[in-house]
């Protein structure tokens, strides 16, 4: 029987391409010696490597053979890769060479670049979609936002253009509309970072979510605080008091999240896998990885109970307020609002809340190698985002994938979006390198980059596929009848605490005192708060509330909350584990559901198009994109009976098992597994330097 094919790829890499700003540690190997040496920037080789193996960000660990080269242009090779993935310089990444010579080789300067820009480029489709991702670089876009959440007693400030007031911040932004731009360029002096509040999204019954850093001025702290406390409660139609969090005081730090994650990567990669598997549990739960993401799922669930049952209008704060505040802002609103479980909606989300919010992508991603400073706050919420969409898989569009190629995204130094710190240093950053290079700007803020929104850069339209959820139960779509087009509507109404989930249970959790789970790290929403931060009558409501939620059935258009016991927040395997050969299931995992659902939510989209077709009469081109099948595999027709195909494994779409003997594979960690290789080295040994 012939193999099945599998093509998919990333446009912009080879199958063996490694991006510089994915590399995470370089190993030089000569077999004769016995020799391994990490190798750095500005370092010397003494030896003449034999192997190159490069340690990458994603947990791929790449090995190339020097086999048919000569010692000095091996050397030479290992110690190129070594300068050039470490730059020290902004100005040095990928993204600057290329798109100046986007702007030398055009005449209208932005050949094949989209145009727009911020945190890169234009505004891109989202997974196959036709719909905008709004970046939020203009007043337009925040005013239709604060529509789209009926957020009365809120404006867009301008205040901000050009930077003048602070440079993390972006040019327009939200507030209260009783706070004067006069009396807000006064209070910025006395914020770190002259970080102002910043309104996040607004509940229909009137609360909003807010973020600020903290006030720096001792003396006028109290005044300032009440200030803008007064001014938030009259933007709530109910008057209702606000709800602090500090989160500095509640989560983990970014330097404790480091840790755990160095932690998590060293059980997944650096040791063999066999000699972890007796101690795997107790050793993943001493990486503290998974009990940092319950700890962020569940705050942010307390968050919830405030915006949605109490009608409070909450304020993020923290130091700076542009990380641990990115994170549950978000998660916050993933969880209250539907439009952000869409792929646009999502994107949108990341737009305001990470990139034009000012999180520090260049230097928590790591990008010019100042490990000091790095931290990954970004994959703590994708992972968390999948734990949500793990436990409601039928409220979220799009699927795992996008979330795992999001996260691969991150690593790749040619899109805008996740390069800087700031849109201010994008600003300033492109605008003296365009000066250097002799780029005539014109009006122009900076340099144009990519936008990763833009999907078509990397992948085709048949594999953009893959970001779609089967499982998502959308809005209806419009049908024809009588010759005029009718869309079923859900009936609008507000969030409610009769919008529930699955029923209580110990799974959930969410049990009587004396049957809370004993573990350690199974923090539970019935954990007792900080109590600095709720009284015990709040907590008591709080507990009712969950109770209640989970009680009922949910509404996946309306609130949703995550499960925390310790049963419920796994390892996202997918991107953990996709590199690794001995935790690959053939024929195996999530994607063998994945795979029959798609045909079935192929196969009724086919029938669907059909009614539509006879019913529609001349009215049928109306439609030719709908016609449009939304899922990457397709049923060939009605009973379609196919098998599984044979390049299916838990790993897809990222390390397929299948045609084993193909040429393109050897060399790659997969062949050396398969012909008995000792593919990694211990800590001991990366450490052992010439």
């Amino acid at each position: 029987m012939p193999l099945q094919k599998f093509h998919y790829r990333n446009l912009l890499l080879g199958e063996h391409d490694v991006p510089l700003t994915c590399i995470e540690q370089i190993v030089t190997v000569n077999d004769h010696k016995r020799k391994q040496k990490v190798l750095g920037p500005n370092q010397k080789l003494k030896f003449n490597p034999t192997e190159l193996i490069i340690y990458c960000k994603d947990f791929r660990i790449v090995r190339f053979r020097f086999d048919e080269s000569g010692p000095e242009s091996a050397k030479k090779v290992c110690l190129a890769i070594a300068h050039y993935s470490q730059p020290t310089d902004l100005q040095l990444l990928f993204a600057f060479e290329y798109v100046g010579k986007k702007y030398h080789n055009s005449a209208n300067k932005i050949n094949g670049i989209p145009s727009g820009g911020g945190g890169g480029g234009g505004s891109g489709t989202s997974g196959g979609s036709s719909q905008r991702t709004p970046l939020f670089e203009t007043y337009s876009d925040w005013d239709r936002e604060i529509k789209r959440t009926g957020a009365s007693g809120w404006r867009v400030c301008s205040i901000n253009e050009g930077y003048m007031i602070s440079t993390c911040l972006p040019e327009y932004f939200v507030v209260p509309s009783s706070l004067a731009d006069q009396d807000l360029k006064i209070f910025s002096h006395s914020f770190v970072g002259r970080r102002m509040p910043l309104w996040c999204w607004s509940h229909s019954n009137g609360s909003a979510l807010v973020r600020m850093a903290l006030i720096k001025d001792v003396l006028q702290q109290r005044k300032i605080d009440q200030r803008i406390c007064n001014a938030i409660t009259k933007s709530h139609p109910q008057r209702s008091d606000v709800y602090k969090s500090d989160l500095d005081k509640i989560l983990p730090n970014i330097q404790e999240i480091q840790a755990a994650f160095v932690k998590l990567k060293q059980l997944c990669v650096n040791e063999p896998f066999e000699e972890t598997e007796e101690k795997w549990l107790s050793s993943l739960e001493n990486t503290r990885w998974l009990e940092y993401v319950r700890a962020f799922l569940k705050h942010s669930a307390e968050l919830v109970y405030m915006l949605e049952s109490k009608h409070l209008s909450t304020v993020l704060q923290e130091e700076e307020g542009r990380d641990l505040s990115c994170l549950i802002a978000s998660l916050v609103q993933v969880m209250l609002d539907p439009h952000f479980r869409t792929i646009t909606g999502f994107q949108s989300l990341i737009q305001k809340e990470w990139v034009m919010a000012g999180f520090q992508f260049l230097d928590r991603c790591n990008h010019l190698k100042r490990s000091e400073k790095e931290s990954p706050l970004f994959l703590l919420f994708l992972d968390a985002t999948w734990q949500l969409l793990e436990q409601y898989p039928a409220a979220f569009e799009f699927s795992e994938t996008y979330l795992a190629v999001l996260c691969d995204s991150t690593r790749i130094s040619l899109f805008g979006t996740f390069l800087f710190n700031s849109p201010h240093q994008r600003v300033k950053q492109s605008t003296e390198f365009a000066i250097s290079k002799n780029i005539q700007l014109g009006d122009e803020k900076g340099l144009k980059f990519p936008s990763v929104w833009d999907w078509s850069l990397q992948f085709t339209a048949k594999d953009r596929m893959l970001f779609h959820n089967p499982f998502y139960i959308g809005k209806s779509t419009p049908c024809i009848q009588n010759g005029s087009m009718k869309s079923f509507k859900r009936t609008k109404k507000n969030y409610s605490s009769t919008l529930r989930g699955m029923p209580s249970s110990i799974k959930n959790g969410i049990v009587s005192d004396q049957e809370l789970l004993p573990r350690r790290n199974s923090l539970i929403l019935k954990l007792k708060p900080d109590p600095l931060q709720h009284t015990d009558s709040q907590n008591s409501d709080m507990e009712q509330y969950f109770r209640e939620w989970f009680s009922k059935p949910a509404d996946l258009h309306g609130v949703i909350l995550p499960h925390l016991s310790g049963t419920h927040i796994k390892l996202w395997k997918l991107c953990y584990f996709r590199w690794i050969p001995e935790a690959q299931i053939n024929l195996g995992g999530s994607i063998t559901a994945f795979h029959k659902l798609s045909l079935l939510a192929d196969e009724v989209d086919v029938l669907s198009r059909m009614l539509r077709q006879q019913r529609s009469g001349p009215l049928e081109a109306c439609y030719a994109e709908l016609d449009h099948s939304r899922m990457y595999f397709r049923a060939s027709g009605p009973h379609d009976t196919s098998g599984t195909p044979e390049f299916l494994s838990s790993s897809f779409p990222f390390s397929p098992v299948g045609n084993l003997c193909r040429r393109s594979i050897l060399g790659t960690p997969l062949s050396k597994f398969l012909s008995g290789a000792k593919i990694w080295l211990s800590t001991e040994t990366l450490a052992n330097e010439d």
